[in-house]
């Protein structure tokens, strides 16, 4: 079955079909319809970053030690918990993550969020997108790792608490690494998808009430899943960069 077309995907098709045909045949990933190369979840991803740039850039002037503002304190509220939640999880020196896990927070609580906007789909409902993040996240903490400890620092974490175990445990812990991003991925997109469908389904069969219950529980999971993505991202932070055995 055929992807239904936004509307804001359409204007992109009409009118940027030119630039995103241009990336994707440098890449080698020529679109299957040329006239059609941008997806709703590339659209929506795009919406995501307008939405947040522009809250930052109404908050950024109006931010005031003496009387802050309302979205001030919903900021202020959630650096707060990152922050702790970091130092909680990673240690002293988790806030020095905090920049990762904050963008990594929002940019996901965003992306949830957007498909309750009449006209727009949350590009997380589809796998490329959490399939995106979590591989970003995937290849942070083992920089961050490697930068922390050495190459060869953040290796022996592979071979075990004693060297005998190396040949048994290397090989569980590639594949517990390999699994991380598909675990991170199916359960964003699994629960966004199935969450956005449940919604659609109720407004369509019941348009009045009923549906209120459903999307105030999407705003529940939506922001549980930001919370998820994001503890998750700090576990394997603190593991990587840990120095005690």
């Amino acid at each position: 079955m055929p992807e239904h077309e936004l509307y804001i995907t359409q204007l992109f098709n009409q009118f940027l079909a030119g630039p995103a045909n241009a990336i994707l045949n440098l890449l080698g990933e020529p679109a299957a319809d040329p006239s059609k190369p941008w997806a709703n979840w590339m659209t929506m991803q795009i919406v995501v970053l307008l939405i947040m740039i522009a809250i930052f850039a109404i908050l950024r002037p109006k931010i005031s030690m003496d009387k802050p503002g309302k979205m001030q304190h919903i900021f202020e509220v959630v650096w707060n918990f990152l922050h702790g939640q970091s130092e909680e999880i990673v240690g002293h020196h988790g806030p020095h993550y905090l920049h990762m896990f904050g963008t990594i927070f929002l940019f996901v609580a965003f992306a949830n969020l957007l498909g309750l906007i009449p006209l727009f789909e949350s590009p997380t409902m589809f796998p490329q997108v959490p399939l995106g993040i979590a591989m970003m996240t995937f290849f942070y903490y083992n920089i961050m790792g490697a930068s922390a400890q050495g190459v060869i620092g953040h290796l022996k974490h592979f071979a075990g608490p004693v060297w005998y175990l190396a040949p048994l445990m290397i090989p569980i812990e590639i594949v517990s690494h390999l699994a991380r991003p598909l675990s991170l991925t199916i359960r964003l997109f699994a629960n966004m998808y199935a969450g956005e469908q449940v919604t659609i389904v109720f407004l369509g069969l019941v348009p009045l009430l009923v549906p209120t219950v459903f999307m105030g529980l999407h705003v529940f999971v939506a922001l549980l899943q930001a919370y998820i993505f994001v503890l998750l991202t700090m576990v394997y932070v603190s593991e990587a960069v840990a120095h005690e055995h």
